[in-house]
């Protein structure tokens, strides 16, 4: 496999430094990094591979001779800097939401639908999906392979990572002033997270849904190739600082038993099964930071639902939910 030339932006970001960690953890051939950011975080510094390298500001001459440009700059740069980059001859794995429900645009697991890469040829974009939905169609699409997946109920638990560094030190404050009984104000979300749940992330629509419920909705469908799948659920911030917990609810189409899905799962890319609650084991997030795999456990019978399983997932939202399913796109490409 020759060296591509790989430029990432977002660089000095929490996905953009972990994209660049896993790059150089699995030793994909890189053989010139380009990180770029803002004009405001143009000059600070990375390290890649050992080597120290200087942020530049992305710019219309950026793009020229990189093969593989990875996006994590939210919405809106990529609106503006996707299409720049394509045209350049680069095909543009974006991690925003901007592109994912371009039909288009190929919106990738690649343990689910790597085929879908070919799509790629239509704009030079691939669409990295939401960190939720991933670790979620991980566990459900070998289960839907078996017994054929009519309805998902998904419960998040999303740790403030998925906002930002901003976040994460909002959290650590915030809880800091909480335990001294002083006042603090949250500046990143409407109500402090610190000891907190908040049933809110991204904007509600008039039936009171909200942004990231509705990624859940539409990403599954169209990930895992069912377009009628029914899909319901509400997703909430948690005030730890890495890794989602998803309580899951699974209809099929036909019987599926827990041995049969825990014997299923067992033997499917990416998950990791730990599943003995009395014992006490179980996905843990203090356990899954860091790790490539999404973990599931408490897997049982629905005592609501015929044909139907609940779960407990957790993934770490940083890693198989942002920078390391871009990473294996990119592996795909290579």
């Amino acid at each position: 496999m020759s060296g591509r030339r790989v430029a990432v932006l977002g660089a000095t970001g929490l996905v953009g430094r972990e994209m660049l960690y896993t790059l150089e953890q699995r030793k994909f051939p890189v053989s010139e990094l380009i990180p770029l950011a803002s004009p405001r975080s143009a000059g600070k510094k990375v390290v890649f591979n050992g080597e120290e390298i200087t942020v530049q500001a992305v710019g219309e001459d950026s793009f020229k001779g990189v093969d593989i440009a990875l996006f994590s700059a939210g919405g809106k740069t990529s609106k503006q800097w996707a299409p720049v980059a394509a045209a350049s001859g680069a095909v543009v794995i974006d991690n925003s939401s901007a592109w994912r429900m371009d039909p288009e645009v190929p919106l990738i697991v690649p343990e689910i639908n790597a085929a879908d890469v070919s799509m790629a040829k239509n704009k030079g974009i691939i669409a990295n999906p939401n960190c939720s939905t991933i670790q979620a169609v991980v566990v459900l699409y070998p289960l839907h392979q078996a017994a054929g997946l009519k309805y998902i109920n998904i419960s998040t638990y999303q740790s403030v990572a998925g906002t930002g560094k901003a976040a994460i030190e909002s959290l650590r404050d915030g809880a800091k002033a909480a335990i001294k009984g002083e006042e603090y104000k949250d500046d990143i979300y409407p109500h402090s997270i610190a000891f907190n749940l908040l049933p809110h992330i991204g904007a509600f629509d008039d039936e009171g849904i909200s942004e990231e419920e509705w990624k859940m909705v539409n990403e599954s469908r169209k990930i895992m190739h069912i377009p009628d799948l029914r899909v319901s659920g509400i997703t909430v911030r948690v005030p730890i600082f890495r890794c989602h917990g998803e309580s899951v609810t699974a209809q099929f189409e036909r019987p599926i038993s827990p041995a049969e899905a825990r014997e299923i799962l067992s033997r499917a890319p990416g998950v990791v099964v730990r599943d003995d609650p009395k014992n006490a084991e179980y996905p843990l997030p203090v356990d899954t930071a860091g790790k490539d795999d999404v973990c599931v456990g408490r897997i049982r019978r629905d005592t609501g639902l015929d044909n139907a399983l609940a779960m407990w997932v957790v993934g770490d939202n940083l890693r198989k939910g942002a920078a390391l399913n871009a990473v294996q796109i990119a592996e795909k490409l290579a």
